[in-house]
């Protein structure tokens, strides 16, 4: 493994990896997972899988990506990519963010300040090739020797030399998809210098420009949801029947009101939960409209497609895909003329629909939106409902989602909440702002294609596990049940598969779940405990 990979050893050795990750590199995990055997063995690329697949970066293959069939094809490809490069730098093409992708570009102080705070880069035993900066310094230099006026020799003087071709471009594709977005290395840059948006207007010059983009996050997803209804596939009528069932169910359960509100006219919210939930976690649905009818809340959801389904995929990897959904999303609220949008327990929802879509939800479709957990911390200490704290009188520790918390600065009132209903809630170190990503952000929790989920779970998301498991440090053995509250529909497809993965259910007795379950597992006349140990 090259401890100093070269920059411009990028675009060459076209059949080789740049590099290699053996499981003895990966920083140790605590007890009882501290014991190099206890890892589960890779997934190895097949041979006859690589005549087919470009797999020339680290012997991961996140995105599938067929070799060219010609030389003439390859050429095409690079420069489609060489376009791409011009667009992303031009007002008219990219007016969404050319600036402040400009000034990451240009006011970089080579500092490595960022290394140290990004999980990938640290928990892979510091491979270079994980570096924040590497994506974005390979960008800068095809940037001044391509695109930017000016001799070459004086860009490659200047900034240092690389090769734009095939082999840079397509190691660029798959090392675009080993970062989490997570932006704690922006947030730890004394220039404010934001690598993870870099990341993401490559991802998007390989979209709009090369049609690339993993199958999970545009034909599965974005794709799917505009055509469907959802990302799931789940249309209008299999939407409606799916929540029918889970509002009987529930109440039955129980004993509380859990029937939900349709398409109501002028209704104060209207909540859009990710769909993933419906079919994944219904318990986190059915918790949401306890809760909210519970508190006698004016709310409705709606079965008009795609508002039943806050997922928008687009923001990970191509603007437009993402104004497409975030449109339909306000169109809806505006026909139904409810006061607001909702979001519920997703993260990625709160930033497309919160923060991006501010660039194209403008004049009357300056929908009002808000995240769930302001409003679920004035209705708990609204004194609507009462509360048994003694009902969750076990280990909970909470996972902050970095679109919610990183992003939006929502930190307290999830907090206030739990500190309120779970006696023995305890923080991970470090917490809010500071915490670490999932591992399976931007869009990596629904990536599993050749052996991705291996890199996802042992190198993504080895940060996260560590701090669960350091959370519950004083009880870590099977015997005590502990819960790690994850209000992220995304987060918990990560989790899920982390836990799992490592068997920490049997091995460590931890389970995991949304905020709004420990919310309904403290409500005084519940009819039997609503977070299951299983």
């Amino acid at each position: 493994m090259p401890k100093n990979l070269k920059v411009e050893d990028f675009g060459k050795h076209e059949n080789e990896q740049l590099t290699s990750l053996n499981l003895q590199d990966l920083v140790p995990l605590p007890p009882p997972y501290d014991k190099l055997g206890d890892q589960p063995a890779w997934k190895q690329i097949k041979h006859e899988q690589t005549k087919e697949m470009v797999v020339n970066l680290d012997g991961v293959s996140a995105c599938s990506l067929p070799k060219p069939k010609s030389k003439e094809e390859e050429n095409e490809l690079v420069e489609k990519f060489r376009a791409g490069l011009k667009k992303i730098l031009s007002k008219q093409d990219n007016w969404t963010f050319q600036q402040p992708l400009t000034l990451s570009l240009d006011y970089c102080a080579k500092c490595q300040t960022c290394n140290d705070a990004c999980p990938v880069y640290e928990m892979s035993g510091k491979n270079d090739l994980y570096r924040p900066t590497l994506r974005s310094e390979v960008l800068r230099r095809l940037i001044a020797k391509y695109v930017k006026k000016g001799p070459a020799w004086l860009a490659k003087f200047k900034h240092g030399n690389i090769d734009l071709n095939w082999t840079t471009v397509s190691r660029l594709y798959e090392l675009a998809y080993r970062c989490t977005l997570c932006r704690r290395c922006a947030q730890a840059c004394p220039m404010g210098v934001d690598n993870g948006l870099i990341t993401h207007e490559l991802r998007k010059i390989f979209s709009q420009e090369l049609g690339w983009a993993p199958k999970e996050l545009h034909e599965k997803g974005t794709v799917q949801q505009l055509k469907a209804g959802s990302s799931t596939g789940m249309t209008p009528l299999v939407v409606k029947d799916n929540i029918d069932f889970i509002d009987d169910d529930f109440s039955q359960e129980t004993g509380f009101d859990a029937k939900t509100p349709w398409d109501k006219q002028g209704a104060d919210i209207l909540l859009i939960h990710n769909a993933g939930e419906i079919l994944s976690w219904p318990e986190n649905v059915a918790a949401f409209t306890i809760i909210f009818n519970a508190a006698g809340l004016d709310w409705t959801l709606s079965n008009q497609a795609p508002s039943y389904d806050g997922v928008n995929y687009g923001l990970f990897y191509d603007d437009i895909q993402l104004a497409r959904i975030a449109i339909k999303h306000a169109s809806t609220a505006r026909k139904l003329g409810v006061k607001k949008i909702v979001m519920g327990e997703c993260g990625h929802q709160h930033k497309a629909t919160i923060t991006i879509a501010d660039r194209v939800l403008v004049g009357d479709m300056n929908v009002k939106r808000e995240s769930c957990l302001p409003v679920l911390e004035k209705i708990v200490f609204s004194g609507k409902i009462k509360f048994d704290p003694s009902q969750n009188n076990f280990p909970v520790t909470l996972h902050d989602p970095c679109n919610i918390t990183r992003n939006l600065g929502i930190i307290e009132p999830q907090r206030r909440i739990l500190r309120y209903l779970c006696p023995q809630f305890r923080e991970m170190t470090p917490h809010g702002k500071d915490n670490y990503c999932c591992g399976g952000g931007s869009g990596f929790a629904v990536m599993s294609p050749n052996n991705f989920a291996d890199w996802r779970i042992s190198v993504g998301g080895r940060k996260k596990f560590k701090q669960i498991l350091d959370a519950f440090g004083d009880r870590p053995g099977p015997e005590t049940k502990k819960y790690l509250c994850a209000p992220c529909s995304n987060c918990k497809g990560q989790l899920r598969d982390l836990l799992g993965y490592y068997h920490a259910g049997e091995k460590a007795g931890i389970t995991y779940g949304g905020l709004v379950e420990l919310i309904v597992n403290a409500m005084v006349g519940i009819k039997k405990p609503y977070v299951k140990w299983e």
